[in-house]
């Protein structure tokens, strides 16, 4: 039984890999203009509404006091977050280095200019400017034992994503190559 068991262990449908959430991120390093230009470019590329990060310390060197507006983010999940990702790969030549996936399975890459974006054209009222988008990965099943409120308890260890799980999804799922 348990032999069974163990060999049906790759192809149990919970096991599987998913995009949980996809964050676009810009840092500006302050408020003012350039802020506004960064929330309007996340605005164009994603049709959602960003939110204003916060400085979480004082940085004396960059002029920063605890609490000032030195960026925005944007978050999507779900078909809207795969689609952008889809997008994104495509903007980099679908090449990701190995380091940009941490020990959970979560990544991140850089799109060093807005215009090599599929589908944005440059607007001399922004300039030119980068952003960050950041993925998520989770497991496709066992979501309920951290959200319910009776019985939550933290899941086993076998169910966390490992660096190695999530750049095999992303070489299959998105066709992308790890170096």
């Amino acid at each position: 039984m348990s032999n069974e068991k163990n060999a049906n262990a790759g192809q149990n449908a919970m096991r599987g890999l998913a995009v949980e959430k996809l964050t676009l991120n810009i840092g500006v390093g302050g408020s003012g203009q350039p802020l506004e230009n960064a929330k309007s470019l996340l605005k164009k590329i994603t049709g959602r509404i960003p939110a204003t990060t916060y400085a979480r310390d004082r940085n004396p060197v960059f002029k920063l006091r605890k609490g000032d507006a030195i960026g925005a983010k944007v978050t999507l999940r779900r078909a809207p977050a795969v689609e952008l990702l889809k997008r994104g790969l495509e903007c980099i030549g679908r090449r990701l280095s190995s380091r940009s996936f941490d020990r959970r399975g979560n990544f991140a890459f850089g799109i060093r200019e807005y215009i090599d974006f599929p589908g944005i054209k440059y607007d001399p009222q922004i300039g030119m400017m980068g952003f960050e988008i950041a993925v998520t990965m989770k497991r496709k099943g066992g979501e309920r034992v951290l959200a319910r409120r009776r019985g939550r308890v933290r899941p086993r260890r076998s169910y966390a994503v490992t660096k190695e799980e999530s750049i095999e999804f992303v070489k299959n799922m998105f066709n992308v190559e790890v170096v």
